[in-house]
């Protein structure tokens, strides 16, 4: 906003920042610039201008609905003339109820609106008139509307300034062009037009030297020297007019050059003259003092001069320690930021809210949660937290793993009054989706159209992956299509959150169904992401071949694969059994990653286990626990060893353990496939049921055991291979106790494998959970379990062969038998053994089915089609 737009005298308190709105870098010739000048000097040097301004009328500010009918209609009339329109015409039924107050309205409106061609019409009218001839104000705002639009209308803005008569010349008119050529990075230009100004004898103002002083401060190439910026301010400071005293404005536009140029010594000069003049220092005059010190490395001596300033009655606002604050942060320094904290206290300042958000943030960055929850309950105690402080604290714990704790806060934040914004509900929102807390995900929507708020893409994305995480297909795929249907357009992270849902189930058809969608209804590209989540769902659904095609075409699509991207290949290469290309993939996994997680270590230990190469397994056991870069790697390492079973070393388990579940849920489920994969091929059954015990507490796999007077089910398709086994194993022997207990028998017991469009195929059978978890159900329970006709990606067992396994346990005649698996964890085996490669791989899953039963399932395929 220019000088002249707002009032008729240049106001003391021009600031900086109102007359720079927008940063340019125009750049002009020398000589132009010249030129023009010293037109300027022959037309100035014929009168001397008066020293005085004009003091006594003030304008009303153009807002909407402060204008008066007459203006307002003008402006209409004006907008909607065509370019050869009349402007006579428009202002005939008006003329003699508008004053140059309302003409100096409407050009404010066309100011606002960048329109300098229709301001300059109605200049060039005006001039021509004399009921309405342009005084000295007009010519300015004029000025200003042209000086907006860029150095190639600094000619016009000559123009108009020397239209005004030589005697008719105030500060206001030559602040009015100087503002023009400093708004466009023309500082010598307007340094010479203050000389002219002097010369012509007209005396400048607080504000013309500002405006000198902003452009000279702002100069880059190349940059003005600080001394000539100080020569400028000490021919302020010995001005005898008292309109010329350095205000707030000067002071701060001195700070920020000094600032930008790290004169820290020159910043504490200025800071104790300004104290000296009565001029107290604002936000911004503490902001570019603490950035001059900090430029400087030097940010203790601010703290000092806060001291100082308390000491001498000028204690510093809440705000100058909350840059002071600030610098600390951005440089990690914990300790000196809560120094500043203390010192505030200790000068009478009390903090404010974002005083302690700075540091809960700062806080929650380093991971310091406990630091997070003391700092919060000092700030109850003096400051009521805001929506802007549980924001940060809702973010700050989310980011963290603490979902739960997101929820608590958010129900806190109800209780004590404080109104939640939709950044609010969107954090929680997030944080419900990384931790599957999907019924909390559910309310916080309610709550959200309950009071008027429209759910935002990112709060449906976090409900999408908030059902996900509880293998809840349609429900994730009707809360989809409700957010298009209220308006809310998915984003990609959308699609991406909702392929990821059924990727985990290897649901890898509906998975490119929707990345389908993406492309061809809503014109979004697959990125990076999009690319992982394909790698992963063809994995789990074991399309390896598509899995590997995927990686490539993202190779080719220019996105870079990072660690995700090379262990989903990774998983694909081991769960095919290529030992070759799969050690290739991990050396590449290395060459990218310092250390290569826990998940992709697993995944070479199963490669290495199903094939017998115990001599490799037991190299990269011995590398994870070498490693000292990641303790991590250590404890899991030697808990597969079977070194840390006793109850103070699992404690370390259970804590690293821990650390993965802050990760969130989609980490989770592949860092528990992974090491439950690794632990049954290694014969660690009792251990892996402790790990699987573990994953159930943190709520993941929700959908594994459900029990009702219909069913008994376990539900192992988002597992690994080991996974499901163990998760089988598990589940058997709780039906064994069930058995052995007389309990009231369901209809059928159900092992779920698959799910999705592949239960529809018999070809699922060979894919390698459903064919394996047949296997050992059968291999356990003799001929108990069988795919049935109306689903392929369930094996059953029906209540009357479950009647004759509760007769067989009840005839055991209480044999100590803890279940139909025992759980027990087996000596590693020494490395040349032949536990898994010795025996047939001719087992597909389907030698138990005879050719009869065969044939009765494809005679009821064809009935019913």
């Amino acid at each position: 906003m220019a000088l002249v737009s707002t009032t008729i005298v240049a106001s003391p308190s021009y600031h900086y920042e109102l007359l720079f709105p927008v940063a340019r870098s125009w750049c002009r010739p020398r000589s132009r610039g010249s030129a023009r000048l010293a037109v300027l000097a022959r037309a100035g040097t014929t009168g001397v201008a008066r020293a005085r301004m004009g003091s006594s009328r003030e304008e009303a500010v153009a807002e909407p609905g402060g204008l008066s009918y007459e203006v307002e209609s003008l402006i209409d009339r004006l907008s909607n003339l065509p370019p050869r329109g009349s402007i006579a015409r428009c202002l005939d039924t008006a003329r003699h109820r508008l004053t140059l107050l309302d003409f100096a309205a409407v050009y404010r409106e066309f100011s606002r609106r960048g329109d300098w061609q229709r301001s300059l019409r109605l200049f060039k009218y005006m001039q021509r008139q004399s009921w309405c001839r342009p005084d000295e104000h007009i010519h300015a705002i004029v000025i200003g509307v042209l000086g907006r639009q860029g150095p190639a209308l600094l000619d016009k803005c000559l123009e108009v300034f020397h239209d005004l008569p030589s005697e008719s010349r105030t500060a206001l008119s030559y602040t009015s062009l100087i503002a023009a050529y400093a708004r466009n990075a023309l500082h010598e230009e307007a340094r010479e037009l203050l000389d002219q100004m002097k010369a012509a004898g007209v005396a400048p103002t607080a504000a013309t030297y500002n405006t000198v002083l902003a452009a000279c401060a702002r100069a880059t190439d190349p940059p003005v020297p600080f001394d000539m910026l100080l020569g400028l301010f000490a021919e302020m400071r010995h001005d005898p007019s008292p309109s010329v005293r350095p205000d707030l404005t000067t002071y701060n536009t001195l700070l920020a050059a000094a600032a930008v140029r790290s004169l820290s010594d020159q910043s504490e000069m200025l800071l104790r003259t300004m104290l000296e003049a009565g001029v107290l220092p604002d936000t911004a005059s503490y902001r570019h003092i603490v950035d001059a010190f900090a430029s400087a490395g030097n940010l203790s001596r601010v703290a000092e001069l806060f001291a100082e300033m308390s000491a001498t009655g000028h204690t510093p606002d809440p705000y100058a320690y909350l840059g002071l604050m600030e610098a600390h942060t951005r440089v990690g320094a914990t300790a000196e930021a809560v120094a500043v904290l203390r010192q505030m206290q200790a000068d009478g300042c009390a903090p404010t809210a974002a005083t302690y958000r700075v540091l809960l943030d700062l806080y929650g960055r380093q991971g310091r949660f406990d630091g997070v929850r003391e700092l919060f309950r000092e700030m109850r105690t003096s400051v009521p937290p805001d929506t802007a402080t549980y924001n940060v604290l809702l973010r700050v714990f989310g980011d963290g793993g603490f979902f739960k704790e997101v929820v608590e806060l958010f129900h806190d934040m109800l209780h004590t009054g404080v109104e939640p914004d939709i950044d609010t509900c969107e954090n929680v929102m997030v944080a419900c989706g990384r931790g599957g807390l999907h019924e909390d995900a559910r309310e916080v929507l309610d709550y959200i159209t309950r009071e008027g708020m429209v759910p935002t893409a990112k709060a449906y994305t976090g409900l999408v992956e908030a059902l996900g995480h509880a293998a809840m297909y349609e429900d994730a795929y009707v809360a989809f299509n409700m957010m298009t249907e209220i308006g809310s357009l998915p984003t990609i992270e959308t699609y991406n959150s909702l392929a990821n849902v059924f990727a985990k189930g290897g649901l890898f058809q509906e998975a490119e169904a929707i990345f389908s969608r993406m492309t061809n209804n809503a014109a979004i590209q697959k990125d990076k992401n999009s690319f992982d989540v394909l790698i992963e769902a063809y994995c789990q659904g074991a399309q390896l071949d598509d899995a590997v095609k995927a990686y490539m075409e993202m190779r080719k699509s220019r996105f870079n694969p990072d660690e995700r991207s090379l262990e989903g290949v990774l998983n694909a290469y081991c769960i095919a059994g290529v030992i070759d290309e799969s050690k290739e993939q991990f050396e590449e996994l290395q060459s990218v990653v310092t250390v290569p997680s826990i998940i992709a270590y697993c995944m070479m230990l199963s490669l290495y286990a199903r094939n017998d190469r115990w001599t490799d397994a037991y190299d990269l056991l011995e590398e994870m626990k070498t490693n000292r870069a990641s303790s991590t790697h250590q404890v899991i390492a030697s808990m597969i060893k079977g070194e840390y079973d006793d109850g103070s070393n699992w404690q370390m388990v259970e804590y690293v353990l821990d650390n993965s579940n802050l990760e969130g849920c989609d980490y989770s489920l592949r860092f528990f496939n992974a090491l439950l994969d690794v632990l049954w091929w290694f014969g660690q059954k009792g251990r892996a049921a402790r790990v699987l015990d573990q994953a159930l507490k943190y709520g993941l796999f929700p959908e594994l055991f459900r029990d009702t007077k219909l069913v008994w089910s376990a539900d192992v398709h988002r597992m690994s291979v080991g996974g499901a086994l163990v998760a089988v194993s598990v589940w058997l022997n709780k039906l064994y106790d069930r058995l052995e207990g007389n309990a009231d028998l369901p209809q059928l017991a159900s092992v779920v494998v698959l799910r999705g469009q592949m239960e529809k195929s018999t070809i699922t059978r060979g894919l390698p959970i459903a064919k394996v978890v047949y296997s050992f159900l059968n291999d356990t329970l003799s001929s108990s379990f069988h795919y049935p006709k109306w689903n392929k990606g369930r094996i059953i067992c029906l209540k009357s062969q479950l009647k004759k396994l509760q007769s067989a346990v009840d005839s055991s005649n209480g044999a100590a038998i803890s279940g139909f698996v025992p759980m027990t964890d087996s000596h590693l085996p020494s490395p040349g053994s032949k536990i898994y490669t010795g025996e047939s791989q001719a087992d597909n899953g389907a030698v138990h089915l005879t050719d009869e039963t065969l044939a009765e399932e494809k005679e009821s395929e064809l009935l019913a089609l």
